[in-house]
């Protein structure tokens, strides 16, 4: 029986959709699933539901939850973090307020841009506190990491931890399945190849997976036809610049370049359809959303999905999302098998069972034109051996330059958390491609003073 410790468990929906993932293996429904956050009400939600799960697909796992780091890592075999140091009030918060004071906007601002520098500095410490603690606790445990920004934690946990270790994402997957809609072919009809960095990786190879046809015609024609979703205006924009197709949203993108988001050019917002504060959005609804659920189950009632709607329609927020949001919560015990990889990774580990899975890596030759030791995203195989990156070789020139500038900031934010030198984040915050093409230097100096200092105990002493 496999030990599965979800640390920031209380994240209930994604905590959810992985339950349901691992427990509808056969050959996993027997594990046992260890619960932790430090929100007691969050995560009894998440044991609840967690109790439904194996009720459903009538499985007998054993689901504990606990407040207590140790207690769940102690003897565990896989370890997954879903977690979000600082939530969205404080440093959410803080970190679209004190750069918008600057005029600096963004969108997501959890992967690159000053943001996701910030949420970095943050993150990364806990993350390494995680695996000293599993060094001592679980020190043959795989841990599996799902907590942006993606890049800056796994290069950090390379540096600073002997804990195997793989970062998670469903943007390949995702966008696939976007892309099989927008050309018209099914998804399981589609043989991909992507490499790149997180939320930075392209589809190097697109095609039928029967005939192996090239299905990027088919891409250009939603060009040529005026068939470009609205929400899809920046990611189609780069596919017309670079001729490969970006696996992240353009609501995430358009901050990670410094072509869309620009004072001296407001008239690009609209054009692109970008969605200036789009997280801080997110994370409003999933609170007033999410109160309305504890609302509800605490009087024995079904959640309302009318008045959810009603509560979060003055919000900032995309139309999918605010969709996508009501769906979670007025489905949150529905079990369906999602994209995500973590369970499959744990399937082929146990069983033997091989698998191909996109994974986050040190680049050690793997992509030859990006700098050996960065985070790579890449076609793994997993089985009992565990997870092996495949060897890609060099991308095209203009990806990888691309990618270089995201690199040199996730660089320089983990070279600041493994050292405790600030200055290197003025030299992240400067080097940035969004912010420095908005910002003079003395302005991004002065930002990071004052982020750092409204972040407070969230991030350690700096040098």
């Amino acid at each position: 029986m496999a030990k599965i410790a979800f640390i920031g468990a209380g994240s209930t929906v994604f905590a959810k959709n992985l339950m349901g993932d691992i427990l509808s293996y056969p050959e996993l429904a027997d594990s046992h699933i260890a619960l932790m956050d430090i929100d007691p009400e969050r995560l009894k939600t998440s044991k609840t539901v967690g109790d439904k799960i194996a009720k459903t697909l009538g499985v007998n796992p054993t689901i504990t939850a606990t407040t207590s780091r140790e207690e769940a890592l102690t003897g565990a075999d896989y370890v997954i973090a879903m977690i979000q140091v600082g939530g969205y009030e404080p440093s959410t918060v803080i970190d679209f307020e004190i750069p918008r004071k600057y005029g600096l906007e963004q969108t997501i601002a959890d992967t690159l841009g000053i943001g996701g520098i910030m949420r970095g500095l943050r993150t990364i410490p806990v993350l390494l506190d995680i695996t000293r603690d599993m060094e001592r606790l679980c020190p043959n445990a795989l841990f599996i990491n799902y907590v942006n920004p993606m890049c800056m934690n796994q290069w950090a946990l390379s540096r600073g931890t002997s804990i195997k270790t793989v970062g998670l994402c469903h943007s390949v997957p995702h966008t696939a399945h976007e892309l099989s809609h927008d050309i018209d072919v099914p998804y399981e009809d589609i043989n991909y190849l992507v490499a790149g960095i997180n939320h930075m990786a392209f589809y190097l190879k697109f095609e039928n997976r029967h005939t192996g046809e090239d299905l990027y015609p088919l891409i250009q024609k939603v060009v040529d036809e005026g068939r470009v979703p609205d929400y899809n205006r920046v990611r189609y924009e780069m596919f017309q610049r670079l001729g490969y197709f970006v696996t992240e949203s353009s609501e995430h993108f358009s901050e990670y370049t410094p072509y869309f988001i620009k004072k001296n050019y407001p008239e690009l917002i609209e054009k692109f359809n970008i969605p200036i504060d789009e997280y801080l959005g997110r994370c409003q609804a999933s609170v007033i959303a999410w109160d309305m659920l504890e609302e509800a189950r605490a009087v024995g009632k079904p959640v309302d999905e009318a008045a959810i709607k009603d509560a979060i329609a003055g919000l900032k927020l995309m139309p999918r999302m605010k969709e996508g949001t009501i769906h979670s919560v007025t489905h949150y015990d529905e079990v369906r098998r999602s994209v995500e990889y973590g369970s499959q990774i744990i399937y082929s580990m146990e069983t033997g069972k091989e698998q191909v899975i996109y994974g986050n890596m040190p680049n050690t030759g793997i992509i030859t034109n990006l700098p050996d030791g960065c985070c790579v995203e890449v076609p793994c195989l997993v089985d009992s051996n565990g997870v092996q990156p495949t060897h890609i070789g060099a991308i095209p020139p203009q990806l990888a330059a691309l990618m270089q500038t995201n690199i040199n900031v996730q660089s320089l934010t983990v070279e600041a958390a493994i050292t405790g030198k600030r200055e290197h984040i003025y030299h992240a915050a400067m080097l940035d491609p969004h912010t420095s093409s908005e910002l003079p230097l003395d302005k991004i100096w002065s930002m990071v003073d004052e982020l750092i200092e409204a972040h407070g105990d969230y991030l350690p002493e700096y040098s």
